[in-house]
């Protein structure tokens, strides 16, 4: 009885929107990330490099210790891809800014819609209250 009580609950809270809402939103940002990132690591990074005077962004890096052969390996700050990291995140917060802008015109304009549909009165009191006016003539 207890498992089927889980059970049902946890169905009730599957088939809520707001999960689904979130499982969809969840897919298509992964696979809006993955655009993105060959968005600027195959088309804008190279022809950036390529304006810049050949640079390839992927292999910029600060060596701070060469590597010794046999001994020890090469440390380096690999600010390249952080580059592309931070161009990638950019591009990101500029389309999603511009999702919640846009989604943030959608609701006021169906609030004001709301509220100027609550203003009015429906046709059936309008109805009801030219009757009243009549009856009291």
């Amino acid at each position: 009885m207890k498992k089927s009580r889980i059970i049902s609950e946890f169905r009730e809270f599957i088939s809520r929107g707001n999960v689904i809402d979130l499982a969809v939103g969840i897919i298509v940002g992964s696979a809006f990330t993955a655009i993105v990132n060959s968005l600027v690591n195959d088309l804008l990074m190279p022809v950036l490099g390529y304006i810049i005077g050949g640079i390839n962004f992927d292999s910029l890096r600060l060596v701070l210790r060469p590597a010794v052969e046999g001994v020890s390996e090469e440390v380096a700050v690999n600010f390249g891809s952080f580059l592309e990291r931070a161009v990638d995140f950019l591009l990101i917060s500029v389309v999603v800014f511009m999702l919640v802008k846009l989604m943030n015109r959608f609701r006021r304009k169906k609030e004001q819609l709301k509220e100027q549909q609550q203003a009015k009165p429906s046709e059936e009191v309008l109805l009801l209250t030219e009757i009243r006016d009549l009856l009291k003539k």
